[in-house]
């Protein structure tokens, strides 16, 4: 079965830090884009970032460049998103997402598995 399992979500203060955990159980994990999206309430689902299994390379929302990175582990089926200086504007369930291709992409429509999400909340 193939799906993809997030955890590490939480409330934080701002200027915190938290970091995402997704384990994708999926085949040809090294062969993939995983990206992270994230939904606000009242807001579309927007694509945070990006990791070629394959390559490594990655891509970021320009909001949070410099602020959040991601990192994979094609041993252990995981994809990381570390999250630092934490902003209210960060709140959102944020969902990991997979497609059989290994080149990223911000259209959410193109990817083809979806965990079920976790909540971040940014408050004082």
């Amino acid at each position: 079965q193939q799906e993809l399992v997030e955890s590490g979500g939480g409330l934080v203060q701002p200027g915190g830090s938290l970091r995402l955990s997704c384990v994708a159980s999926l085949y040809n994990f090294d062969y993939r884009a995983i990206a992270w999206f994230r939904q606000a309430p009242g807001k579309e689902r927007e694509a945070v970032s990006c990791i070629n299994t394959r390559s490594g390379s990655t891509n970021y929302l320009d909001s949070v460049k410099g602020r959040f990175t991601v990192s994979r582990d094609n041993a252990k089926l995981t994809v990381d998103l570390h999250m630092s200086s934490l902003k209210p504007e960060d709140t959102a369930i944020y969902f990991c997402a997979a497609r059989f291709s290994h080149f990223c992409t911000s259209d959410s429509a193109r990817y083809d598995y979806w965990g079920q999400g976790t909540q971040v909340t940014v408050s004082s």
